[in-house]
């Protein structure tokens, strides 16, 4: 007599029964290890987590960069500018080869002034062969001054100009300067090495433009040995 699944058996039961009767074995059924569910979705949940972390980073430091690029591009066109003492006009306040922060906004807040150290941009026609366009001095000469020397000696306005920052003995001779009024808008300047700057006693150079100002040199900031104002 064949067996025949009861209607009413269960169709596990019958389906159980079917593999036995083929194969002889109970039927084995192939379950993933406890607790391993959810281990791949995890580690795909992580990489993305990383990769989002790892994008941010780039990000943010992009963002770092590229601001600070456009602050120091703000700073160095509007409010401050190192500069390069590329000959020895200066000395004994500046040496070859020193360095000095330039504050662009000096001359928008106030007058120039006696004594101040300025950076100022020689014309086109005025570039001598080294090439150097920009140029650091002393103002000596405001404008509507009667500037001079006698036995090399500064004289402005029929007075005697006291000037410590000169090297002890040096005069002001090499060339010396004849009695002229300094032009409106324009400042005399020369350099502390009387005798080794072309400065405004030249013909070819003569008081400069105020407007031709970069702005005033008030420190300086190499070598290390020698950062102080100026």
């Amino acid at each position: 007599m064949t067996d025949t699944p009861d209607d009413n058996e269960p169709q596990w039961l019958f389906e159980d029964r079917g593999a036995s009767a083929s194969t002889g074995k109970a039927p084995v059924r192939s379950e993933p290890p406890a607790g391993s569910e959810g281990t791949a979705p995890k580690h795909r949940a992580r990489r993305r987590t990383q990769e989002r972390d790892r994008v941010r980073s780039i990000v943010e430091w992009v963002a770092v960069i590229v601001g600070a690029l456009v602050v120091a591009l703000v700073v160095k066109t509007f409010l401050f500018q190192a500069f390069y003492i590329p000959s020895a006009s200066m000395e004994p306040t500046l040496e070859k080869g020193d360095r000095v922060l330039v504050n662009k906004l000096s001359y928008d807040l106030h007058d120039v002034n006696r004594g101040d150290i300025v950076v100022f941009e020689l014309p086109t026609d005025k570039v001598g062969p080294d090439g150097i366009t920009d140029l650091i001095k002393r103002v000596i000469g405001l404008p509507g001054d009667v500037i001079e020397t006698r036995d090399g000696i500064v004289y402005i306005n029929g007075k005697r100009l006291e000037e410590p920052y000169l090297s002890d003995g040096v005069t002001t001779d090499s060339p010396p300067i004849e009695r002229k009024k300094v032009p409106e808008g324009h400042v005399f300047v020369m350099g502390d090495n009387r005798d080794n700057s072309a400065d405004s006693r030249y013909a070819n150079r003569g008081p400069i433009p105020i407007d031709t100002i970069v702005g005033r040199a008030f420190i300086q900031v190499w070598p290390p040995g020698d950062v102080g104002g100026l």
